[in-house]
């Protein structure tokens, strides 16, 4: 806990902003009912819980049922924020979807949503940034509050990774599971949300993590099923060095431009993806182990959900309060990755 108020003097900083802030008002989330454990998977692979608890630091995570699809787990965890923040349906102005696992390539997963909920009056729209996707949708959705241009938006972070998993590759079906997020974005008067985020993306590594079939690149046919095209690919070695990089650069950009601390931040919420990634990144920032809050043993990786449904449990739980200084970080797929701080 800080000891004393946290001064913000740095002028480049959004919450120096003599106009409009923009803060998270409620938060929600939604995990499916199944649960599968690592004895479960036992049962299918050459593989044991203590093999997989020790590389990942995964116990158990969550599928959605046959019938239940993205566009589903996104709706209920929206409804469980709107209800936390008393917004109605015809209250929103905006809805912004991250997913890699959208119901269908068009129409927008956001869309399908705005259906399930009834936001009539909401603009909808959907991004990929894989596994940052909820930060890169976040630092988008306060755009619109700031410049005043909507009062309130949705954004939400929801992903059924059973969908694009390879139900035969051990080093991948037991790192995800599926699950959603959701903020509702609003001003508040007299705080300072939001202070600033730092986004960042590497092209150039595109091949370490990806799906390459069901584009344009790889359409769906008969050859491409049969070479397993439609499921993820992930190099973990590499994955695993560039996001412990890519995660601390930007958590110490987001420091930097705020003008704090590490010692200074009271809860630090990291992507949800391996223990060990988030345990080396807590390191190179000088972070104490009980300022990380960590749910991924009951959920693995959820990706553009998994910092969503960790905010939704710390808040939750007491572990976040009204005037924290909450620090998240992602890494994904592109390869993409971020940080935001904000004052809760």
């Amino acid at each position: 806990m800080m000891s004393s108020p946290v001064r913000f003097k740095n002028p480049r900083a959004r919450y120096e902003f003599k106009g409009r802030t923009c803060s998270i008002i409620a938060v929600g989330s939604y995990v499916p009912e199944r649960v599968v454990t690592n004895a479960d998977l036992e049962k299918i692979f050459n593989t044991s819980n203590e093999w997989i608890v020790d590389r990942t630091g995964i116990r158990e995570r969550r599928i959605a049922a046959p019938g239940e699809f993205t566009s589903d787990l996104a709706s209920k965890a929206a409804e469980r924020a709107m209800a936390k923040a008393g917004v109605k349906p015809e209250q929103i102005d905006l809805i912004i979807v991250a997913t890699i696992t959208p119901d269908m390539p068009f129409p927008c997963t956001a869309c399908l949503v705005q259906q399930k909920i009834g936001a009539f009056k909401a603009a909808a729209f959907d991004i990929e940034a894989a596994c940052s996707g909820f930060i890169y949708a976040l630092e988008i959705g306060q755009q619109f509050i700031v410049s005043r241009t909507y009062d309130t938006v949705l954004v939400i972070g929801a992903e059924k990774l059973s969908a694009i998993t390879d139900p035969t590759d051990r080093s991948t079906c037991v790192l995800f599971g599926d699950g959603a997020g959701a903020v509702i974005l609003q001003n508040r008067t007299g705080a300072h949300g939001l202070l600033t985020a730092c986004l960042g993306a590497d092209g150039r590594k595109a091949a370490l993590l990806l799906q390459p079939g069901g584009g344009s690149r790889n359409p769906a046919t008969h050859a491409t099923v049969d070479a397993r095209l439609h499921y993820l690919q992930m190099n973990g070695k590499e994955t695993y060095k560039n996001a412990v990089t890519a995660m601390y650069t930007a958590a110490k950009e987001c420091l930097r431009r705020c003008e704090i601390d590490i010692s200074q931040i009271n809860c630090i919420i990291p992507h949800q993806a391996n223990r060990r990634i988030i345990e080396a990144v807590g390191e190179r920032l000088g972070a104490k182990p009980e300022q990380i809050f960590m749910n991924l043993e009951k959920y693995g990786n959820t990706s553009a959900a998994s910092v969503a449904i960790a905010l939704d449990e710390a808040v939750g739980s007491g572990r976040i309060k009204r005037g924290d200084l909450v620090l998240m970080m992602v890494f994904g797929a592109g390869l993409t990755w971020g940080a935001a701080v904000i004052e809760w």
